[in-house]
């Protein structure tokens, strides 16, 4: 397997489908000196310039102009904003013209033309920590101001390359990484950090490994334990392997916008200290799963919209499962935690030494890791398709590899997690226990709510008012309840002229055969598929 060897690879040294340089301004003579009578150009004639002088200009698949250095490192700056084109082409300015300043009036003139000529290509991806390249190449952007990074593949192993061979945008949020080295077992340095057994250990590997992986969903994961377990700790450090940040572990978002905010600029997020997801922030988490787009109206403008479009790699921390939605639910790795005993316990300066002792060396491992998954999983195929497919395959890969057992293992935290999130719904549970004990129930959301009436009297958060929303809400859990045996078809309509649509509720066995035959309903004794679900006798 190759290692990393400090240097750039011949092939990686240029992207030349990105930094051919636009044809430069050269007219023999210093900026600044016109041939028109002697009338020195405008300022900003001359920091347009000097700007394709030094830089071409792309714009991204999402609509957004940057500029790349033709003699630099192969990052997209953005025109505009802090740490932008706009602050180093003002400097760049006075340096060049001394005891002359750009105005701002100027330099927005020049940004404006700049823009233009970033509209004149086709779009080119611009990536966030990780991409791929022409070459089928995972690349790892390290961060660092020389603009290095790792490529990643299964038939050449991983090294360390001077110039990336894909175009990486950086934002506020992102810190630099060591560079990955291979020093002893990598992974067993990292083991010795976290207070977890062995088979919760070798999930996280998986799901760390994955993160690395551009192109496929990646399950939300999530820490669980009881105070003193060291969960925020744990996933600050986890974070902070696969995308470094001064702000690795996050507040809940107050509204989509200010989520949008945060996912556009990093790779990896970790919410801390989850008790209580809303609706709205469940969907946008599955959303950023498996791929995400946000419109939004542009700044000074009526009728232009700006698109953060993302796909993302999450964690959480939390103490009760059973407060997460249905379809998040799904998607989650839960990883539980280990309580810490007072004599094992380090100091938080303690950790923060140790950890940066040892990451470059895992580093190394997990990018080692990644290559030998890579190279057998075209091969890997699996005999079921749990819904997070994609990792699943992963982990089939690494099992292969390593010897594992952590597909097994996911597939049934995942069940367990399923229960726990229906437990922590009243609703959710009172259609399990009816349906447990019916068999099947048959009838409308109306009748359901009629049959379900609130424990205790009173209707507790999130019990639906109303027969829509119970029938909405019945629909959000049917992948729960479909989990532990219970199957939700609303697919059927009375015969009535009302044309109600009913609900049919089955406990199926362990073959996934339904319990017994639905039960005539007096009130329906004929129902009527919706579209293409059957066919009943007709009523005479």
């Amino acid at each position: 397997m190759n290692t990393a060897n400090g240097r750039a690879r011949p092939e990686c040294a240029v992207n030349t489908a990105v930094n051919s340089p636009a044809d430069p301004v050269n007219t023999g003579r210093r900026p600044g000196h016109g041939d028109d009578g002697g009338k020195k150009p405008s300022a900003a004639v001359r920091l347009v310039a000097l700007a394709r002088e030094r830089y071409t200009f792309v714009i991204s698949t999402d609509g957004r102009p940057y500029a790349v250095a033709i003699d630099g490192p192969n990052l997209a700056l953005p025109l505009r904003g802090r740490a932008g084109l706009r602050q180093r082409l003002a400097r760049l300015y006075a340096d060049t013209f001394e005891g002359d300043v750009a105005s701002q009036s100027a330099l927005a003139d020049a940004m404006t033309v700049l823009e233009g000529i970033a509209e004149d290509g086709d779009p080119v991806p611009v990536h966030l920590r990780v991409g791929g390249d022409p070459a089928g190449r995972i690349v790892l952007d390290l961060g660092t101001a020389d603009g290095r990074a790792v490529t990643i593949s299964g038939g050449d192993g991983w090294h360390v390359v001077d110039r990336s061979p894909t175009l990486f945008r950086r934002s506020g949020a992102m810190a630099p990484m060591p560079t990955p080295i291979l020093d002893g077992d990598g992974l067993a340095k990292l083991h010795s950090l976290l207070n977890m057994d062995e088979s919760t250990f070798r999930q996280l590997v998986a799901w760390l490994v994955a993160a690395w992986i551009p192109t496929i969903p990646h399950p939300v994961l999530t820490f669980k334990g009881e105070q003193g377990t060291g969960k925020s700790k744990t996933a600050q450090m986890v974070v902070n392997l696969i995308d470094p940040s001064p702000a690795s572990k996050r507040s809940q978002p107050r509204d989509i916008k200010a989520w949008s905010a945060q996912a556009f600029n990093s790779w990896a997020l970790c919410l801390d200290n989850i008790s209580t997801i809303p609706p709205w922030l469940s969907d946008t988490l599955c959303k950023a799963v498996t791929g995400d787009g946000i419109v939004d109206r542009a700044l000074y403008t009526d009728d232009d919209v700006v698109v953060l479009s993302f796909r993302r790699v999450l964690a959480m921390t939390t103490i009760d499962a059973g407060a997460l939605a249905g379809d998040l639910a799904e998607r989650l790795l839960m990883l539980d935690l280990q309580l810490i005993e007072e004599d094992r316990r380090r100091t938080e300066e303690e950790l923060d030494a140790t950890f940066e002792a040892v990451r470059p060396a895992v580093l190394g491992a997990l990018c080692e890791l990644l290559a030998c998954v890579l190279a057998i999983l075209p091969t890997v195929r699996l005999d079921s398709m749990p819904r997070m497919a994609d990792f699943a395959r992963i982990l089939a890969a690494i099992d292969q590899v390593q010897g594992w057992q952590t597909l097994d293992a996911y597939l049934a935290t995942s069940a367990n997690v399923a229960g726990d999130a229906l437990e922590g719904d009243p609703f959710g549970n009172a259609v399990a226990a009816l349906v447990e004990e019916a068999g099947t129930w048959q009838g409308t959301a109306a009748q359901l709510l009629e049959q379900l009436p609130p424990p205790g009297g009173f209707r507790p958060p999130g019990w639906p008012k109303d027969a829509t929303r119970a029938g909405g809400r019945l629909k959000r859990l049917a992948p729960l309840l479909r989990s532990i045996g219970i199957t939700v078809d609303d697919t059927q309509r009375s015969r009535d002229r009302h044309r109600h649509k009913l609900l049919i509720l089955t406990r199926t066995d362990p073959a996934d055969e339904p319990a017994s035959a639905p039960p005539q309903d007096p009130l329906w004794p004929d129902v009527a598929p919706i579209g293409n679900g059957g066919t009943v006798p007709d009523q005479h």
